[in-house]
């Protein structure tokens, strides 16, 4: 195991860990937002119940859930340890330095873009998870059979203006920290070539950094319409 300390005691290997579980957690958005989308459906919960059922019951899902969330605490690890260690190194700002000219906003922030994310995750799965798993939820039956109906919770929740509003400026922050972040992780494992980097920067840009924030928050925004009849 003296590879494991070794690897946990460098700046390098620190920034491999993080590398790779944040592009895990990427992987993880795709399969979250394609599920989220049943809430489009307008079957009264019905597909969007019978996802989480799936999610929440299937095996091979249940196992992965757990490298999920271990990986969501090893990825906040280690980018406060990297961005302790970076501070200790660097104690003195020189009042001529200009990190504008060398970098982008997002990448200067990503400390406070991952704590905005951390606090919205803890926010989310107190909200959601939690609820699922030990709150009382009411149950919805379809064709004889028996589900959790979290699309009420769901309702619940984004029928409220202040929690649409926090994860509507979150799914921002996740915008700006996964434009910098998506391909810097590619890079930091040494895959960037002329070939396919300009596609890594596409999706980093554009799918990851639009895209997927864009779709997760439409969400309760489109919920929390439907909650209030205005569509």
């Amino acid at each position: 195991m003296a590879w494991v300390t070794q690897t946990l005691s460098s700046s390098l290997g620190r920034k491999v860990i993080m590398s790779l579980t944040g592009l895990f957690l990427c992987s993880f958005l795709i399969v979250h937002m394609a599920g989220n989308l049943q809430l489009f459906k307008g079957d009264g919960g019905r597909a969007f119940n019978e996802y989480t059922y799936f999610m929440t019951h299937n095996p091979l899902i249940k196992t992965v859930s757990y490298l999920l969330y271990t990986s969501i605490l090893v990825h906040a690890l280690m980018a406060f340890i990297l961005t302790r260690h970076n501070q200790a190194s660097r104690p003195i700002k020189y009042a001529y330095s200009k990190p504008e000219a060398n970098s982008d906003w997002s990448s200067r922030n990503m400390g406070i873009l991952g704590s905005i994310l951390l606090f919205f995750i803890v926010v989310h799965m107190r909200t959601f998870w939690f609820e699922m798993h030990f709150g009382a939820v009411p149950v919805a039956e379809y064709d004889g059979k028996e589900y959790k109906d979290l699309y009420t919770v769901v309702q619940a929740a984004f029928g409220e203006l202040w929690y649409v509003a926090l994860y509507v400026i979150c799914m921002v922050a996740l915008g700006y920290h996964l434009a910098h972040g998506f391909q810097s992780g590619f890079q930091t494992l040494g895959i960037r070539h002329k070939k396919y980097t300009p596609a890594i920067e596409f999706l980093g840009k554009f799918f990851f950094a639009i895209i997927i924030p864009a779709a997760f928050a439409a969400m309760p925004i489109y919920v929390y319409l439907q909650v209030h009849h205005i569509i």
